[in-house]
């Protein structure tokens, strides 16, 4: 049985919100999976009663006595807190007590703690976290998006090998179509490091289709997108902001047209689902890739939907061996 442990302390909305989550998820586990809520037995109880139907759930607690703040330094904050609840999962993972972690927590104690635990995955420099964009066809997954801020050529190539392999085994996209992320998309474009990046990529196993620029990415040229961290994370953040701001945008043109307000309630429907594609809630969280495990880094804001999401998507990592089709094809080249 795959097992994943959640860290329920950590973000905005720890531990309800986690708590919620987890119950979420286990209610459709239907036999794929168990879940560990990771925090303070007494507080996470606390809201498990709240909730009516729960006994014989696949879900348990696992006691951690400290927790990690999200405005503190995650090294100072790790060193300090062993018994944190986000340190005590990682370690349930590397002792192979559980198969996948969760968190929504401080990201840097996230990475800190999955990287001093887990270890990284022999041959890989640096691991990445990726996420998800919405494209006109389905989606895109951009890589890295805040783990590593500045990345040598080598390790950008390296983020285009393990991308690959997370669509293709999580998204079911036969030979993922890879993409460098630049101002240009000539192949002298760019600086010296996604120059030279570039011509690893053409000499590379994975299926590159050169330079994409930033119009580009949303009109999915390309199923894994790759950049530094610090590129990605604006990126990221940017599709973000398009959920809030589309929709005040379009109000403040309406106003108090009565025919305009007419018409948007006949399109509502629609123009909700869309909004639903820039809605980090339905991806659930950023995999770090790369170590040797099975780690979901979920947004600090995560709601319930999105922690339910989110240890979906862990399953997924575990059951398809992500991890094991990294380390194969990272070692082999």
């Amino acid at each position: 049985m795959i097992r994943v442990a959640v860290d329920a302390m950590g973000g905005d909305q720890a531990p309800e919100a986690i708590v919620r989550g987890a119950i979420d998820a286990a209610r459709v586990a239907e036999g794929r999976y168990e879940i560990v809520l990771v925090g303070h037995e007494e507080e996470i109880g606390q809201f498990m009663q709240q909730h009516h139907f729960t006994r014989g759930l696949p879900i348990t607690v696992h006691h951690a006595s400290q927790k990690v703040e999200m405005d503190e330094a995650p090294g100072i904050a790790l060193r300090k807190k062993p018994d944190s609840s986000i340190v005590v999962a990682a370690g349930l993972h590397a002792q192979g007590k559980v198969n996948a972690l969760v968190s929504a927590g401080n990201t840097g104690a996230v990475l800190g703690a999955a990287l001093f635990t887990l270890k990284r995955i022999e041959g890989v420099l640096r691991p990445s976290i990726g996420s998800f964009l919405p494209t006109k066809n389905s989606v895109c997954f951009v890589i890295d998006v805040g783990a590593n801020v500045d990345c040598k050529p080598e390790q950008l190539y390296q983020f285009g090998v393990m991308g690959s392999i997370f669509v293709n085994h999580i998204l079911g996209v036969e030979n993922p179509k890879v993409g460098l992320l630049n101002i240009g998309e000539e192949p002298g474009k760019g600086n010296e490091q996604v120059q030279e990046a570039y011509r690893l990529f053409e000499n590379g196993t994975v299926n590159f289709v050169g330079n994409v620029e930033g119009r580009d990415v949303l009109m999915h040229a390309a199923d894994v997108v790759v950049c530094d961290g610090f590129i990605g994370n604006v990126l990221i953040k940017f599709g973000e902001s398009l959920k809030d701001m589309i929709p005040v945008s379009l109000k403040n043109k309406i106003g108090t047209n009565i025919a305009g307000n007419f018409g948007f309630f006949f399109m509502q429907h629609k123009f909700t689902k869309v909004m639903k594609l820039f809605d980090y809630q339905e991806y659930g969280g950023a995999p770090l890739l790369g170590v040797k495990g099975n780690c979901i880094v979920a947004h600090g804001r995560s709601t319930p939907r999105a922690i339910r999401t989110a240890i979906i998507e862990a399953y997924k990592m575990v059951k398809e061996n992500v991890a094991g089709h990294i380390e194969s094809r990272i070692q082999s080249a």
